[in-house]
């Protein structure tokens, strides 16, 4: 286990108090070890062992072994586990993994279970007895997290995001007008201010203390200027870089054992700080609907964008995005032309897409593969 990473995320353990737990001390569980049961593939045991694998497979052992250890000891989090076995719609769609472990690392970082604050430390490796306590202790919590999206806005995908915009740059020549769907706390908004190496493209701010390089493969892209004009994003439930708790939550949401992503994180909430995002509160199609009624000046590429986004829609709802933004695609001009950027899960969830639909032409293309969270880019 990366023990370094991990005890530089528990540094600055967050002073805010959680509910109080109930009365159970860590000697109280027992290491139920194990596979899951047949029956249990049908549960929402079943969904954390899988996504446990899945996350192994993306270089997080330790993120692995949590959501194992929770699988085995989900019984102590009745409902906790009532909410995850009868969850109506895709559990993996959803992330509820993802929110399952987000609620158990801010638990670590409060500090106000000291065994699993050494657990993800590094200091001991008894993850079912401080999982299991975890979860028997502080129940109601972790249920308030599993109601609620994720919101790792991953500020890895900024790269990715860039990369697209080379092209629709090099193809248009013009300013961008940002429209951006989910877009959490706003860092992917503020994509112009970080500084990137794409497969040894130099592009971005060169001065910027956040510098993405990601891991390329394939060509690399064709350079092109990529002038930002404007950028404005839309969320339900939007967060705020300048509220402590706002950041706390970002931060819980990444992985503990990858230190690498927890500090871009960090630095993005910093040029946050001193760069609000313009984020509106809303629903995302009504607000994309109003937004793309408004006449963009002459001269300008109007760019919709999402990243990890379109999974929390229902269907008919990812349907309807879809015909909007191509009706008003149709109605682009050579002065005044529409782009999409999508990355996204394919349906089948088997890769990330980067995805860039032009028009008035109407050309659609899939750019790149990538790493869920920006890792790397296999270029096209």
């Amino acid at each position: 286990m990366p023990t370094l990473a991990l005890a530089r995320n528990m540094s600055a353990l967050a002073t805010r108090k959680i509910p109080s737990a109930v009365g159970l001390s860590a000697r109280d569980f027992v290491a139920d070890t194990g596979q899951p049961s047949p029956q249990a593939i049908d549960t929402g045991a079943g969904e954390l062992f899988r996504q446990a694998g899945i996350c192994r497979s993306l270089g997080s052992e330790f993120v692995g072994d949590v959501l194992e250890a929770a699988a085995r000891q989900l019984h102590h989090a009745r409902k906790t586990e009532a909410v995850i076995v009868s969850w109506p719609g895709d559990r993996a769609a959803a992330a509820l993994a993802m929110r399952l472990n987000g609620a158990l690392h801010a638990i670590a970082r409060r500090g106000v279970l000291p065994d699993l604050t050494a657990l993800y430390c590094g200091d001991h490796a008894d993850f079912d007895r401080a999982i299991g306590e975890a979860l028997a202790k502080f129940d109601d919590f972790i249920l308030q997290w599993l109601r609620d999206p994720t919101q790792t806005n991953e500020v890895g995908r900024s790269a990715a995001l860039m990369a697209a915009l080379m092209v629709a740059a090099r193809q248009y020549g013009m300013p961008f007008e940002l429209l951006e769907l989910g877009t959490s706390c706003g860092l992917n908004l503020n994509l112009g201010r970080y500084g990137y190496d794409l497969g040894g493209v130099a592009v971005g701010d060169p001065r910027s203390s956040l510098q993405i390089a990601p891991e390329w493969r394939g060509p690399s892209p064709l350079p092109a200027p990529v002038e930002i004009r404007s950028a404005h994003g839309v969320d339900l439930h939007p967060l705020d870089a300048r509220d402590a708790d706002s950041c706390e939550r970002l931060l819980a949401f990444i992985w503990a054992d990858q230190g690498h992503r927890i500090q871009r994180l960090e630095r993005a909430l910093d040029i946050a700080r001193e760069h609000p995002p313009q984020i509106d509160e809303a629903e995302a199609i009504g607000w994309i609907e109003r937004k793309l009624a408004i006449p963009q000046t002459s001269g300008t590429c109007r760019v919709v964008f999402h990243s990890m986004f379109r999974q929390y829609l229902p269907v008919p709802e990812q349907a309807r995005l879809a015909d909007l933004i191509t009706a008003v695609g149709q109605t682009a001009t050579p002065e005044r032309p529409l782009a999409w950027v999508s990355l996204e899960w394919t349906p089948t969830r088997s890769e990330v897409r980067l995805s860039l639909t032009c028009w008035p032409d109407g050309e659609q293309r899939v750019l790149a593969t990538c790493h869920p969270y920006g890792e790397w880019i296999d270029w096209r």
